[in-house]
């Protein structure tokens, strides 16, 4: 995962013919696209797209708005701050932090041909740190642990930076004690925490809450060569990304994870209805996959009601895709597949399922 620090926009390596950079133009900050937005880039089925995703951290009104006075507190140089993101905390942009959620998501695309009933399979190929840090912040009362942290009034963000390790790989690192020279480290797997589709109508939905049109689902498994699919809602399906992070773990109970900016590179494939349905039934949610795994999901208000979902989401998907009786499904799961918190701090939780391809390959007499 080596990388250039800072990747500014337009500079460095870019993979696709299709580069959309973050702009303002290019983004939307707190919200997500609906039918009525205009798209921003119009490809084809199976088109690459490469994109600039901008983290919100080090933007938002409770770190100042002013990114190079916020990472300079923390030894970051302006060179080695994204010009987007200075770009984006002074250009005026009307978000307001009561109603609107902090998140930056770059597109809408437009892919020819998508029609409600398709799903849209969009595969993370690249994800390059742009630079070589990132925040981890509790704020808003809304971490696992809500009324016990932060510890002090206000939001807590800790600064985390990312070193070369023993074995030339890049880690995450944070100090032990405040100000102390110990710290911990821990493996950088970055993705995109939101992946989604526009929905119908003319409102756009909060950047906070995920859904059946994907958005903030903050799955850690859709790193490179993984694929999420989602149900498109309207023509064109207008796909957005967004909420890069290099690390996080199941649950994400801080609030956020290691929230850096990314460069990423994601094929965007329209599945027609009749070839999803035979494929996976009929979704009503978002569905990872990876090189291991189908990656059923569920979602709710109440943590476990969103498992439920997931398990119901699990045996639906077994039955139509490999034809298993649903009672034999359902013991499978039992003994078998990983039933994991994708995050428990954006409103809706969410629960996504690690079913094993390999356990269905060939004939087991």
């Amino acid at each position: 995962m080596p990388f250039t620090a800072p990747l500014q926009p337009g500079q460095g390596f870019i993979q696709s013919a299709h580069y959309l950079p973050s702009t303002v133009e290019n983004v939307l900050w707190g919200r997500l696209p609906c039918a009525t937005d205009t798209a921003v880039l119009t490809i084809d089925s199976g088109d690459e797209v490469t994109i600039d995703t901008l983290s919100h951290e080090g933007v938002l009104e409770d770190q100042g708005r002013d990114p190079v006075s916020y990472f300079a507190g923390h030894g970051v140089g302006r060179e080695n701050v994204l010009d987007d993101a200075i770009a984006l905390a002074a250009s005026g942009y009307q978000r307001d932090p009561k109603v609107d959620g902090p998140h930056v998501v770059t597109g809408p695309i437009r892919i020819r041909g998508a029609k409600p009933g398709d799903l849209l399979k969009m595969t993370v190929l690249e994800a390059t740190p742009r630079v070589p840090y990132g925040v981890i912040s509790n704020r808003h009362g809304r971490g696992a642990l809500p009324g016990e942290f932060p510890l002090v009034e206000g939001s807590v963000s800790i600064f985390a930076a990312v070193d070369d390790d023993a074995d030339g790989s890049q880690v995450g690192t944070l100090p032990l004690v405040a100000g102390g020279e110990r710290s911990v480290r821990f493996p950088l797997r970055p993705f995109l925490g939101i992946m989604g589709v526009a929905v119908a109508g003319s409102t756009r939905p909060h950047s906070v809450p995920p859904g059946s049109h994907g958005g903030n689902i903050d799955i850690n498994l859709l790193t490179e060569g993984s694929s999420l699919y989602l149900p498109v809602q309207v023509d064109g399906a207008l796909a957005y990304v967004g909420d890069p992070h290099f690390a996080q773990g199941d649950g994400e109970v801080a609030l956020t994870a290691m929230e850096a900016s990314l460069r990423v590179t994601v094929r965007f494939e329209v599945v027609p209805q009749s070839e999803a349905l035979a494929a996976f039934g009929a979704l009503v949610g978002p569905l990872a996959e990876t090189q291991e795994f189908l990656v059923p999901t569920g979602m709710d208000e109440d943590l476990d009601e969103a498992v439920r979902k997931c398990v119901r989401a699990a045996i639906s998907l077994l039955h139509a895709r490999y034809g298993m009786d649903e009672d034999l499904a359902y013991a499978y799961l039992s003994a078998a597949t990983d039933f994991n918190i994708s995050q428990v701090v954006d409103l809706i939780s969410g629960v996504h399922a690690r079913v094993r391809v390999s356990d269905f390959e060939g004939h087991h007499g």
